[in-house]
């Protein structure tokens, strides 16, 4: 099982930016923790980017994967381009948030994203990825049992 791990603009920034908020974990050590975790038979790929259309062709490119964990940062609230390109592609994917984004400015209350996503995981911190990881899994093997 291949998972895209991929994640928006100024997560780049996480163990340095607003710790407060998202915590001391870079983003590399929230990959390194996402591997320790992940069933031998899951593959995981991570791709970062602070441009959209970066983030557009990796999900393009997720025809491939089995799922995507995606935490597209504030494109969350903006981009109908990343909603379009989420119902294009046949690989499940579940929207992640560090923060509980609903106990946050208003603006960041609405998700553009959330209608064509399996999911939605928001508020555990990094441990928000992981339940994403698991819940990934359970939809792809109750998929193919």
């Amino acid at each position: 099982m291949r998972i895209l791990v991929l994640n928006g603009p100024n997560l780049n920034l996480l163990g340095r930016r607003e710790p407060d908020v998202y915590g001391n974990v870079s983003l590399k050590g929230l990959a390194s923790e996402l591997m320790l975790v992940a069933p031998d038979d899951v593959e995981l790929t991570f791709v970062q980017s602070n441009h959209e259309g970066a983030l557009l062709d990796a999900l393009h490119e997720a025809f491939d994967y089995e799922g995507v964990i995606f935490n597209a940062g504030a494109y969350t609230h903006t981009s109908i381009a990343l909603r379009d390109a989420i119902a294009a592609i046949s690989a499940p994917v579940v929207e992640v948030h560090i923060s509980n984004v609903h106990a946050r400015e208003s603006f960041r209350h609405e998700s553009k994203l959330a209608a064509v996503c399996l999911g939605v995981i928001s508020g555990f911190g990094l441990t928000s990825y992981t339940l994403a990881l698991h819940a990934l899994i359970e939809h792809w093997r109750n998929r193919h049992d």
